[in-house]
Formats: C-alpha cells, structure tokens, sequence
C-alpha cells in the first residue's frame, strides 16, 4: 500500500499502538484525534489495572496478549518499565476449577506457553499473601504482569511523533464525511480533515462514532467494581509498584494486584451495571474522569469482600482505602471488533478491546491495512462477523451483559448462550419442536443438536455406542452417537439453514470476478457444483467455498459465514456491474445422507433422481412435489448425498416431503452434532475448524483446489514464496490408541516428549473403534514421528498417526 492519509479516532492504548505499528510499517501521513487531554485522556485506558493474564482458551486473544507483553516490555519511559513480568496465579476453589485449570495448561502448551499447576502450598510460595486452607491449587503463568499503558503511549507517542504524526487533544469529532460509500474527511472542532482511511479506537465512545457513518459497533459499556485497599502489614517493607504476582480467583469472580503497599481488588460480583454511551459525560464536565462512575457500595460490602479476606486474610486489618466503578466495553461474544466495515469503505473499527491485548491488536491492524491481511487469524474478531440480527440493541445489550456476568465462568465450548435467543429460526423449527430438538445457537439461527423423539436408538446401538464422562459428557447425549450409527447405516435428514452463507453472484463480469476471486478454474458447465479456496493477500485461506454455476453468468456460492460474505463483496469493484445477492435470509437448506439416500430419493420421484440420471457434483433445478428446489448430489461426511435448497416460505412443505418418503428406508430427523461426528470420523476438515487464514493450501493438504495454471488469483504470487520455502505446520490425522478415550479439541500433542502441535477437530470413528483427531503439528514430527502423545486434563494418551492418503474438504 501506497501513502495514505490516516485518521485515527482515540488516543488511548489502541489508538497510540495502531499510530505506532503505522509508522514503523513506513506509513507518514497519520493524525491521531482525541476528545479528552493528551495522554491519560479520560477513556478505559486511564483507569484500567493493568493486569495481564495472557493465557485463554481461545488462540488469537492469547496471541494479542503474547504481542502486547513483547511490546510492552520493550517501551520503558524514562526509566521506567512499561511491563511488571510478575507472574499470575490462579486459584481453585472446586474441583472443576481445578481440572479446568489443568486443562488451561495443557492448552498453553498448545498456544506456546509456559503453564504450571501447582498444590496450595506451591501457591504460598509465590504468594505469601494467599490463604492456602480454602484453595484445591492454582495455575502459574510465570510470563503474565502488569502492563503500564500510559508509559507505554508516552514511548509510542513519542516515536510517532518523530515520523510526523500529528497528535490533536481536546478535539472532538463531530462528524465524519462519506461519499458514494467511502471516507472522506472527519470534522472536529479544531477543523476537517481528509481521510484515506479513519481508524475508530474511541473505546465505548465507539458507538457514537458509527452512528455517524452508518455503522453498527455492537459493544456495551459496563461499570465494573475496583477497590484499593489500605496498606497491608505484610507488604509494609515494598518500595516496588509491584513484585507479587496477579491473583485471580474466578470461583468467586475477583482479582487482585498489588499496588505498593496495598492491593488493587476488582469484583464481577456484582450484578451487571450496564452504561448508555449518551449517559457518559464528557471530560472536565464531572471529579472524576468520564470512564469511571460513582462506587456503589451495596456491590462489594457483603460476599465479595469476605470472599476477599478469606482469600487474603490480611485485608482484614487494612480495610478499604476506596472504589470506583469502572467502565469497560463487552460485546455479544466477548472477542474484540476488528476490521474494516464492509458497509462503509475506508471506516476501520479496533474497539472492546482490553489492556491485555492492546498493542498486539496494533501490530495487526497495522499488519491488515498496509499488506491487506493480518498475519494472526483474525476472523473471530471481524467487525463484519454480526449479521443485521445481532446489530439490534436489543441483541447486542443483552449477549453482552450476559458475557459480562459469565466472564469468569468455567466455559464448555457446547455451552449454549441464554439470551436473544429465537433470533433466527428456519422453517423446519416447529418439527424439530414437536421431535423434541435440544437446541443451540449458530449464527443466530437456532440448531437442532439432537433429538429425543430417538431415544429408542440409544438401545438399538446400546453395543456400539461409546459412553463418554467428564467434560466431554457436558452438554452431551448418547442420542448424537446414536444418531450418526444410524446414519451410517441407513439415513439422516440434517437442517443445513445455518452452516453455510448463501450468495448469488450474477451478471456480466461475474465469472472473471470469481476466476480472480478463488484458486480453481470456476469456468465449469452449467450445473456443475466446485470446491475451491479464497485466499487472502498473504496466501493464507481465507475460506473454502462451494460453487454452482446455474447459468451463463449466474453462480451460487455457499461460503462459511459473514465474515467470508463480506470479503467477497469487499473485492467486488465500485463501479462494477456484478450484483451479489445474500440469499441466506430467504432461504433454507436440507441434506439427506446416508446408504439408503439414493433409495429414499428414487422412491420420491424415481423419473428425476434416477441414479443415471445423476454424477458426482452435479445440480438441478427441479420440483419436488411443488416445491421448486436447488439440489446438489454430491460426496458429504464419506457418503454420497443429497442437498437440498429453497425459499423459507416452502422449506416446511420440502421438510415433509422428505420425511414422509424416507419413513420406508429408516430416515431420520439428525441433529447437528451428529453431522459434525460424521465430518470428522469421514476424515473431512473445516475452515475456520481445522485451518485458519494462517495456513496455506499445502500446509493443509488441500493444494488439489489450487490450479497454478491460472493467471492470477488473489494471493497467487505470496503461495508461490510460501510452496517454495514449505511449511511451518502440517494438518495430520491420529488416532488413540485407548478405545474408550475421546478429546475435545485444543490439546497439546507432544513428540519424543516436546510440543509439536495441538488438536483442532476431534471424534470418533466407529469403523475403527478408537477416537480420531486432526492435528496442526510441526512439519519435523510429521516427517519423522508415528508415534505421539496427547494431553487431555494433565494426562497423558498414546496416538498414532493414522495412514490415509486423501484428505476430504468440506
């Protein structure tokens, strides 16, 4: 990317690191506005703790923490350290703490980390102030700290400043000028100025920015409890800011941090205080600084403060000094808002975003607008990912107070969310009721998981069916194994509404749009359905998509979701003549899978889908019925099989048809669980399940979609560098050697008794009798291991690599 003229809304830690990360990518032309004084500017950054727990469960947070920490520690201001590299500790109270905790540090061997669970005594000795009687142990994290934001803006203000930006305090932005969908200018009150691209890093003034483009920033602005207490007479002799370690306590949803001779205590206790942006008064209009509200007492004085002193008993003679309520940003999933809207071009969001990941999120979003991509996968981030049900306030508000009062919950990834739920329901929901579907969410559309109307097959595969326990028996029923035996025997009926995005692509332009847009020569006969990749700039995959040509210039696209949707159309010219149609909302899906599919469909309507008639990724316009349907016959989860569209208002007629004529061939309502055991025990990989935009085609194994034949292509030139220098990481398939031992996905696996990679996918494969994994692992253990290890929980299982030549793409 050439010079461009930047403009970035916010002068906080992410405002300054994204500034900074500009700069040092060669970037000259950038002005930072900020509404409140220059550098502590009133915003969650002038308040916030500063404690860093870097490590979670998800990838890309702990990979922005791991980033910040790296910059942090280099960004010392006169003297002074920006990074405390302390050390965290976390507590158990309960037994599921604790082996959460233990699978919190497997999981950090997977993302790279050092992790150790210690007993209560081991706690002590990293902590003289914890009481060990009422802990079971703790996890250490030897890496984590505490950050000083301000120091580290003064540092990279500093360095932006010395590249010609230019920084504005006390300037408002009042309005910002979009033409024919694209930036323009901002207007403030100190004047106007021209914008290439404007970065909105206004923290949870983020909203208020949207409005005036136009764009949705779903995030919630909460009021958060902190307390700082009375000096402690074990800490009496510190001279230091900081030299304990973090604590946190998620059984009773506290933390705390030394500060001097005292100690900083943040509460999640208390019930969730949410804050209207239009309520937040401006700087210098009241005492204390806009982001924090007044303490209410009522919140802390009770159960949080004596959870605190049975944890430290030394806060018992020191009391407290005073509290604040701080104001934070929380969003309907908990993950940041990153990205360019596709709604208005140029407009760049970076909000809800911590401390602990500030500068790593600057890295990024430097990395994504200078070289087009980000080098972390960043999809789960994507401002693009909501689609217009969840940018409803009566959607976002409630999601995200929910998130805030869940934040220290022990987290199953099947846990279903509690509320705006029924936002998206498909035509097949009041059948699904009456079977008795136990239901998630994906998307916003409600999921059948499973249903109870086939209870009685858990007897039928009473023999087959492997029981599991623990962790991996949460939120789980023997009904889903039960359902993909018979699926694997006969046939399942499996609603597909909400697995993929569905899009028309038409017009004059529209095949060379797609020709420059995916790897594969899109240029098939009419009717013919193709598997292919997306790649972005960098040649990571951006997604793998479907496509059917059902005319001249006329393509449907199935493609992941929202985020892929939006890239699409972001590629698309402005003056182009292409209409890409989102038909998702309009639309529904059905699959039938199975041995007995081609039976159940020829009994149907033995003149249309007479097998003849029919080859491997073919489609048809056809009726069933009356019911006018878009239907693929192709290879799914191992099987041949039958895909079914068509519009919402005959989805239900479709659903009947199917089911009334698949009653003689033992059809059955399946759930979606059930769909996903098939993928994996099929040896099928998913994007954004088994690969991310990190990997490349080769790296996966599914360089058979990329033809280097073709001109061009998106990201063609950077695959090239990539094939020739060969991968960092290989996708590899394992089985265990336990026939009763199933993980879940996310678990380090070690070779000759290092890390070589982690789990992505997991199942199990009832041809085999044993549980089956897909695994990103080093290309050095691939090449020379069979045999290899898996943590699950603290222990350890033997797998083997598992001899199958050919990988199936979904």
């Amino acid at each position: 990317m050439g010079q461009k003229k930047i403009v970035i809304i916010g002068a906080g830690v992410v405002g300054c690191s994204t500034a900074y990360y500009l700069n040092k990518m060669g970037q000259r032309n950038i002005t930072v506005i900020e509404q409140g004084p220059l550098f502590e500017t009133g915003g969650s950054t002038s308040h916030a703790p500063g404690l860093v727990f870097q490590l979670g469960f998800s990838k890309v947070l702990t990979t922005l923490a791991n980033q910040t920490v790296e910059a942090f520690k280099e960004l010392s201001h006169e003297g002074q350290p920006s990074f405390y590299s302390v050390g965290s500790l976390e507590v158990a109270n309960t037994q599921e703490r604790l082996d959460d905790l233990k699978r919190k540090a497997g999981v950090a061997k997977s993302w790279g980390m050092e992790a150790f669970v210690l007993s209560p005594e081991e706690c002590v000795e990293k902590c003289s102030l914890i009481n060990p009687g009422n802990i079971l142990g703790g996890l250490y994290v030897p890496s984590d700290g505490i950050a000083k934001p301000l120091r580290a803006i003064d540092e990279m203000a500093d360095f932006s400043k010395s590249c010609g930006t230019e920084f504005y305090g006390n300037t408002e932005v009042t309005g910002v000028e979009v033409v024919e969908g694209q930036v323009k200018a901002v207007e403030t009150s100190a004047g106007r100025f021209e914008a290439d691209f404007i970065i909105c890093c206004a923290g949870f003034w983020g909203p208020r920015i949207g409005e005036m483009v136009g764009v949705t920033i779903p995030l919630q602005p909460i009021a958060h409890q902190y307390v700082f207490s009375n000096d402690l007479q074990e800490l009496a002799t510190e001279s230091e800011e900081v030299t304990a370690p973090l604590i946190r306590d998620q059984d009773n949803a506290m933390y705390f941090r030394q500060v001097f001779n005292g100690l900083g205590i943040g509460s999640y206790q208390h019930e969730a205080l949410p804050v209207e942006v239009s309520e937040i008064a401006k700087y210098g209009e009241t005492k204390e600084m806009p982001s924090v509200k007044p303490f209410t007492p009522e919140h802390f004085y009770g159960k949080p403060w004596q959870d605190a002193q049975n944890l430290i008993p030394g806060l018992k003679h020191a009391g407290v000094k005073r509290g604040i309520n701080g104001i934070f940003s929380f969003t309907p999933d908990g993950m940041p808002l990153l990205g360019e809207s596709q709604k208005v071009r140029g407009f760049w969001v970076a909000e809800a975003i911590w401390v602990t990941h500030s500068a790593g999120v600057g890295k990024q979003m430097a990395e994504w607008i200078v070289n087009g991509a980000p080098t972390v996968d960043l999809e789960l981030c994507d401002i693009n990912r909501f689609d217009s049900y969840a940018q409803s306030p009566a959607y976002y508000k409630k999601r995200s107070i929910e998130n805030y009062e869940k934040v220290y919950d022990v987290h199953h990834p099947f846990m279903p969310p509690e509320t705006s739920r029924d936002m998206r329901v498909s035509p097949y929901y009041m059948r699904q009721t009456t079977l008795g579907a136990y239901f998630n969410e994906k998307s916003g559309w409600e999921q059948a998981q499973w249903y109870e109307a086939n209870d009685a097959l858990v007897a039928k595969y009473e023999k087959n069916i492997l029981n599991r326990e623990g962790w991996a028996a949460q939120y789980w029923s023997p009904i889903i194994e039960a359902e993909q035996l018979h699926t694997r025997q006969y046939a399942g009926l499996y609603d597909v509404t909400s697995t993929k995005k569905r899009l028309e692509i038409s017009g004059e332009g529209a095949l060379e749009f797609l020709q420059h847009l995916t790897t594969s020569n899109i240029d098939i006969p009419i009717g013919q359905v193709m598997s292919t990749l997306m790649l972005h700039e960098l040649a990571g995959i951006k997604d793998e998509i479907r496509v059917i040509r059902t005319a001249a210039s006329n393509f449907f696209v199935l493609c992941t979701g929202a985020v892929e949707a939006n890239w699409i159309k972001k590629q698309l010219p402005v003056s182009s003549s292409i209409v890409i149609q989102d038909l998702t909302a309009g639309t529904c899906g059905l699959s039938v899978i199975g041995p007995n599919a081609n039976k159940i469909m020829d009994a149907l309507d033995p003149q249309t889908f007479e097998k003849s008639k029919w080859v491997n990724g073919q489609s048809k316009e056809v009726y069933i019925k009356n019911v006018p349907v878009l239907v693929v016959f192709d290879s799914y989860v191992g099987t041949e099989g039958w895909e079914f569209f068509t519009t919402l208002d005959q989805g239900l007629q479709l659903w009947d048809v199917l089911f009334d004529a698949g009653r003689q061939n033992q059809l059955i309502a399946a759930g979606d669980r059930a769909l996903e055991s098939l993928r994996i025990e099929s040896l099928s990989i998913k994007s954004g399940k088994d690969y991310w935009s990190e990997h490349d085609p080769y790296e996966v194994g599914i360089d058979q979609l990329v033809d280097l034949n073709k001109p061009t292509f998106i990201g063609k030139e950077a695959l090239l560098d990539r094939k020739e220098k060969g991968p960092s990481q290989l996708l590899t398939k394992l089985i265990l050697d336990d026939p009763s031992m199933v993980v879940m996905g996310y678990e380090p696996i070690l070779y000759e008794g290092k890390v070589a990679g982690f789990v992505t996918s997991a199942g199990y494969d009832y041809n085999l009798e044993k549980g089956i994994v897909y695994a990103v692992l080093s290309p050095e253990a691939v090449n020379n291991g069979s045999r290899f290890s898996i943590e699950y929980f603290g222990q350890h299982y033997s797998a083997k690599k598992l001899d199958h030549s050919a990988v199936i793409t979904k």
